[in-house]
């Protein structure tokens, strides 16, 4: 069993910066893959980033490539995304999710969930 905790949301102007941190509890974090994905009102929810339980793989949704970076740091058991250069068009509720060993893309793979944090981007 794994459990997650989003924090590091919140309200920023477009161009600016945002570090989400997943922190999991569980004594084998450093065997899943962890995977951020967002939803916004009135859409589905989409893939953002995810990273293996090794750290060697990591996939990003074409809309973030460039600007979003996501890392682990298994001694602190957290996930970290790393938001720069932010577009009102990111606005939405992140997800930190886990699944074990590879990355996965669609959210059906993943086993666990965060409750959520809410990132909003002012144009």
């Amino acid at each position: 069993q794994v459990q997650l905790v989003e924090s590091g949301g919140g309200l920023v102007q477009a161009g600016g910066s945002l570090r989400l941190s997943c922190a999991a509890s569980g004594r084998t974090f450093s065997s899943y893959a962890m995977g951020w994905f967002r939803q916004a009102p009135g859409k589905e929810r989409e893939f953002v980033a995810a990273i293996s339980w090794n750290g060697v793989t990591t996939h990003y949704a074409d809309s973030v490539k460039g600007r979003f970076t996501i890392s682990r740091d298994d001694a602190k058991n957290t996930a970290y995304l790393q938001m720069n250069r932010l577009k009102p068009e990111d606005t939405a509720i992140y997800y930190c999710t886990a699944k074990q060993w590879m990355v996965q893309q669609t959210p059906s793979a993943y086993d666990y969930w965060g409750q959520g944090t809410q990132v909003t981007v002012s144009s």
